[in-house]
């Protein structure tokens, strides 16, 4: 029998496949609990719109992305702080503290866990920061910290 998995099952298949197995095992295992339904063409249609639909949100996704990263790209900020002697600051600064003031200063909603910091800023000058705004895409941004 022809079934379409509907979730991951083990040594079937994953969510979405078209896989054949024994008419039992669909009938009275997979279809009852909800892990698959028979492969009519009214089913396989409906899987293929939302594949389709799925492709296109990721599609939009990656142009948001690549947007926004357009934005970013080439720009500063400056994050004023107390500090003490040879540039050390008193504390640090960190990717919470970037994405308040990318959102005061260029008007952009970034998240502070797309913000990378290997560890968090502790001395003044320009820092190159990276943000990961998409598996695939990637911007820098430079961040001036200067002393208060």
């Amino acid at each position: 029998m022809k079934v379409i998995l509907l979730k991951d099952v083990k040594n079937h298949g994953k969510e979405g496949d078209i896989v054949n197995v024994s008419d039992g095992y669909a009938k009275n295992f997979l279809i009852p609990k909800g892990l698959a339904v028979e492969a009519t063409k009214a089913a396989e249609n409906e899987l293929k719109l939302k594949k389709k639909a799925e492709e296109k949100r990721k599609q939009e996704e990656l142009d948001l992305a690549n947007e926004l990263r357009g934005k970013i790209e080439g720009k500063a900020i400056s994050i004023q702080v107390k500090s003490g002697e040879n540039g050390k600051l008193f504390g640090s600064v960190t990717s919470k503290e970037i994405s308040v003031e990318v959102k005061n200063q260029l008007g952009l909603d970034i998240d502070k866990k797309k913000i990378q910091l290997d560890e968090p800023i502790k001395t003044l000058g320009n820092h190159i920061v990276t943000i990961k705004l998409h598996p695939k895409v990637i911007a820098q941004l430079t961040v001036k910290i200067l002393e208060q």
